[in-house]
């Protein structure tokens, strides 16, 4: 254990009084990933071999914000605390307390993109490409936002940036979200920003849904590593944390996407050829 820990720099979660009403951090990142993901799409979308339109966007915004929020929480209420919640089921509406998941919120904005796809008539996979693109700034703000409420901390290190996290016992920890910023939000967008500016071939829808499932199952694993796991749960199967164990089927969807994506490109070449 070092001799000396980094102070946990003490920002308060709200970031201002509005008589009765406040304003949080956690929620703020919610707000700015949404608007900077939609914007950052907006732009997007306008390169030669995207289908969906900026105005189509701007209809399935609302209905991702619903599947962020609705799936994000019923996720985190059904993996890590459903017995706390079946208890106190008032408590499920505390949002503002945080305890979001981001693989509920994942298969939230997958109801949502499919509900959306079928009454605009779109493919899901075009859909999914897009907004695959713009979720790492989303979860970049979210762990920052995490980072603030000292929670979320990392497991027990002698590295010498580890804190002391408020609630987190006297012991030096990783700021492992930190590292998940870094990883899920930095790391991440710059990998599907890399892909997403390539030229799109005809047929390979889903290779950038393939990717991103892959880039963060593979990054949330890691990080796993460096994270404190949920007190109410623990190590699980074979010493895994939750959060691994649900990436598992991330990554092999992902690569069932990206090499379905190769197929339809080499079908779509050979067709016009």
């Amino acid at each position: 254990m070092p001799l000396l820990a980094l102070p946990f720099p003490a920002i308060d979660p709200v970031l201002i009084h509005i008589g009765p009403f406040a304003i949080r951090w956690y929620a703020l990142a919610y707000i700015f990933g949404l608007v900077l993901g939609w914007r950052y799409l907006r732009w997007l979308v306008q390169r030669p071999g995207w289908r969906i339109t900026p105005l189509e966007l701007d209809d399935l915004l609302l209905y991702v914000t619903l599947g962020v929020v609705l799936g994000g929480r019923i996720g985190y209420i059904l993996f890590y605390r459903p017995d706390f919640y079946l208890s106190h089921p008032l408590e499920a509406l505390a949002v503002w307390q945080g305890g979001m998941s981001f693989h509920g919120g994942l298969l939230g904005v997958l109801a949502a993109s499919i509900l959306f796809a079928q009454r605009r008539q779109l493919a899901i996979l075009e859909i999914g490409d897009a907004l695959a693109c713009a979720t790492p700034i989303g979860l970049f703000l979210g762990r920052l936002a995490n980072f603030i409420n000292g929670e979320l901390w990392g497991r027990p290190s002698d590295a010498p940036w580890a804190m002391v996290f408020p609630g987190g016992g006297p012991v030096p920890r990783h700021p492992s979200q930190l590292y998940e910023a870094g990883l899920e939000g930095v790391l991440l967008f710059l990998v599907m920003t890399w892909f997403a500016l390539r030229p799109r071939e005809a047929g390979s829808e889903g290779r950038l849904t393939g990717i991103f499932l892959i880039g963060y199952g593979v990054a949330r694993s890691i990080a796993e590593l460096f994270r404190e796991p949920d007190a109410q749960l623990g190590f699980l199967l074979g010493g895994m944390t939750m959060g691994q164990l649900l990436s598992l089927p991330m990554i092999a969807i992902g690569i069932l996407l990206v090499a379905r994506s190769h197929a339809g490109a080499r079908r779509a070449s050979l067709e016009r050829s």
